[in-house]
């Protein structure tokens, strides 16, 4: 991470013409998009009611099933200065839990059903201007998707989709259905980035994690807990790494902000490093952690730092949609809502005192 200066000078990424993320045009609010937006509310609600009628417990609208809760470390270098941004604008580390889970809103889907999959990260001892909801805790977190690009692009598709699935169960399954821990993971929507705008990603890049990509989940022979259990061998014997790397928007036509069904194209505009995750060898699935996760946490980089805010449509949905999902399920359960303040709260065994 110290020599990413002088690399950027090299390549010459440090001197490309990046997008101010207050600038005329990254965002065009739609006149009807509120109306979308608290259909989509009402959907995700109706699924997670369909869930609770079945297991007679409320989960998340999407990510319903945990496939592990582990501990780590956020680690940022010496970086340029169009690097150097919200959360890494100095070196240092930052004490992390991550949570791994299949898309969909259901707890049982069957892990030998190829579907994306997705990573939650929630960062602690942060220092910044903090949006009002989470000014009184010191957290970011951050969200990742195994797919680049955002099928529910837009408020408008969003709603499309949902009924679409919530009428016909339709799923999506041409994805590579292999180690959650091998997966390259993407933010899919924009992020405001300090003075400038990204997506971002996380790339596996221990060699263990690299070779596991190469397996697949075989329907017939693996049980319908393959990942889970897969991630609780991994974590048994191994340390994880991952490169935190970020895409700078520096067209708009062709890096859209509003639409997040494109893929930013990386010949053009290239990923680059701005960080590590270290994440050391123990228990993925201690049931007091994924207890205390699903009930009582709600990721939302809402409640983070205003300088790494999320933006374009999708975003200004999860802004509504987050905040009723988790009142629901923390209704529904008879749990409140756990605003974290500290790693430590995060339990390593024995039960949820909550």
């Amino acid at each position: 991470m110290g020599s990413q200066a002088a690399d950027d000078h090299s390549n010459g990424v440090s001197s490309r013409h990046y997008i101010r993320w207050d600038s005329e045009g990254v965002q065009s609010i739609p006149s009807n998009e509120a109306e979308d937006i608290k259909a989509v509310a009402e959907m995700i609600n109706s699924i997670q009611r369909t869930q609770f009628n079945k297991a007679r417990h409320c989960f998340s609208g999407t990510h319903a099933r945990t496939q592990g809760v582990v501990k780590g470390k956020l680690i940022v270098g010496d970086l340029s200065s169009h690097l150097a941004q919200t959360l890494f604008s100095h070196p240092g580390e930052y004490p992390i839990c991550m949570r791994y889970s299949t898309e969909p809103g259901d707890p049982g889907l069957d892990d030998r059903i190829p579907q994306p999959r997705g990573l939650g990260i929630k960062v602690f001892k942060v220092d910044g201007e903090m949006f009002e909801a989470g000014k009184d805790f010191p957290t970011h977190d951050i969200e990742f998707n195994s797919t680049p690009a955002l099928d529910l692009a837009d408020a408008k598709t969003t709603r499309e989709i949902v009924d679409l699935r919530i009428k016909y169960g339709k799923a999506r399954d041409e994805v590579h259905n292999t180690h959650l821990t091998s997966i390259r993971y993407y933010s899919q929507t924009a992020y405001r980035y300090g003075d400038f705008i990204v997506k971002y990603s996380l790339v596996p890049s221990s060699e263990v994690q690299k070779k596991q990509y190469q397996e697949a989940v075989k329907p017939d022979s693996h049980p319908d807990n393959i990942l889970s259990s897969w991630v609780k061998e991994f974590y048994a014997n191994n340390e994880a790494e991952y490169l935190f790397q970020v895409q700078l928007c520096e067209n708009l036509e062709d890096q859209p902000v509003e639409y997040a069904g494109k893929t930013w194209d990386d010949e053009k505009y290239p990923w680059q490093t701005v960080a590590k995750i270290v994440v050391p060898k123990q228990d993925s699935m201690i049931p007091a952690r994924k207890t205390f996760w699903e009930d009582h946490i709600r990721l939302d980089p809402f409640q983070g730092l205003k300088s790494f805010e999320p933006i374009g449509s999708p975003n200004r949905l999860r802004r509504v949609v987050y905040p009723a999902s988790a009142a629901l399920r923390h209704e529904l359960n008879g749990r409140k809502e756990v605003n974290m303040t500290s790693i430590d709260q995060l339990p390593d065994g024995g039960y949820v005192e909550c």
